[in-house]
């Protein structure tokens, strides 16, 4: 005698394939909140690193000696897109009885990393030049100090001396741009004589190279990072000029037309960064020193 067929529930096929579909839906929905949830937490994580890193850097860069000298002004400021904090410095240090020591540089690299290694290269050439004589032989220190320092490689820095005694400026670059010395009737001069490779690519020691050039009272320095004149798919040069140009009207405005002086060193600085349309930052970090001699 044969066994009954189980009769089968008219839509059970369906309905199967529905319960699927709502499963895989569900499963779908859960993936993509939890991946919203990853992509939120990675951003509040970027950003918290981006501001410990920017306080660090704020602190790193405390310069005492800056208050000294109302003649110059520093200025800094972080990348304007996405999280891109670096390693850029400035540092202003006296040398009784008449010098001046100027520096700025710049770490490869971003985040916290790149801020760590600017503030121990910063505090090396501070302590470096306050020992020594010559901003080559400062620079030689650094360079040192670099090739035994994981994150240093490739580093610039550019150190000049202001001797205000006899009016001259001593300066060595590790393959930094050229700082620019600018007279007041408009004429400018790049410091590119001293130039030799970044921080730590040499496989050995060698002395760097170090220029000097005199310069009248009421002429005005300018040192900076390269955040300040390099833009994508743009020649170095072509932003070496435009800053230059730029330099060149601000510091011999039109007096006649506008009615006004030259401009002291922290209007100077401003304007300076809005002619060059990152008063608010740039793709990269910035740095720079402008000193009224």
């Amino acid at each position: 005698m044969s066994k009954p067929t189980k009769a089968r529930t008219p839509g059970a096929g369906a309905g199967s394939h529905l319960e699927a579909a709502q499963e895989l839906e569900a499963e779908l929905y859960a993936r993509a909140r939890e991946l919203q949830r990853l992509n939120e937490d990675l951003r509040r994580a970027h950003s918290r690193e981006r501001q410990v890193a920017l306080a660090l850097q704020e602190a790193m860069l405390q310069t005492p000696d800056l208050g000294h000298h109302g003649d110059v002004a520093v200025r800094y400021l972080p990348a304007a897109e996405g999280l891109n904090v670096c390693g850029d410095w400035y540092d202003v240090v006296d040398i009784p009885p008449d010098r001046l020591a100027l520096a700025v540089g710049d770490v490869v690299g971003h985040g916290l990393e790149a801020a760590a290694v600017m503030g121990m290269l910063r505090s090396v050439l501070s302590a470096a030049v306050r020992a020594l004589e010559r901003s080559a032989q400062a620079l030689e220190v650094l360079g040192l100090y670099a090739r035994s320092m994981e994150g240093a490689l490739g580093t610039t820095a550019v150190k000049a001396i202001v001797d205000t005694r006899s009016h001259l400026i001593m300066y060595s670059s590790a393959g930094h741009p050229p700082p620019i010395l600018g007279h007041p009737d408009g004429g400018l001069e790049l410091l590119d004589q001293a130039t030799d490779p970044p921080l730590a690519v040499r496989a050995r020691h060698m002395p760097r190279c170090q220029a000097s050039i005199h310069y009248e009272p009421g002429d005005t320095l300018l040192l900076y990072t390269d955040g300040l004149i390099e833009r994508r798919n743009e020649d170095i040069d072509t932003g070496l000029n435009r800053l230059t140009e730029a330099l060149a009207d601000c510091i011999h405005p039109d007096t006649e037309r506008s009615g006004s002086e030259q401009p002291g060193t922290e209007q100077l600085a401003d304007t300076l960064l809005a002619r060059l349309g990152v008063a608010d930052g740039g793709a990269d970090d910035i740095a720079l020193i402008i000193a009224c001699l």
